[in-house]
């Protein structure tokens, strides 16, 4: 089985991105959940986009990067800018 940690965005009402970190082991279902409102609780209300997800081979694996990747703020904010571009569609 794979794991995926991923990485959504959206927009808030400051038109400021906001962005949301976490795990899944079916990554189209997760995305599908966080969009309708049945995700995690900070994710309610708001459309999200998928802007970074990295595959692991073990659970473990993948809870450990999603850890450090929901505590790294700079590492966060330096994948936003990679894809800035994408930002710019919504």
């Amino acid at each position: 089985m794979t794991f995926y940690v991923y990485l959504i965005c959206t927009k808030n009402n400051n038109n400021r991105l906001i962005s949301y970190v976490g795990y899944t082991n079916n990554l189209k279902k997760r995305i599908y959940l966080h969009n309708t409102s049945r995700g995690a609780k900070f994710t309610k209300g708001k459309k999200w986009k998928i802007l970074y997800k990295k595959k692991f081979l073990f659970k473990n694996d993948a809870m450990k990067y999603e850890y450090l990747l929901k505590k790294n703020r700079l590492k966060r904010e330096k994948i936003k800018k990679k894809f800035y571009t994408f930002y710019e569609k919504f």
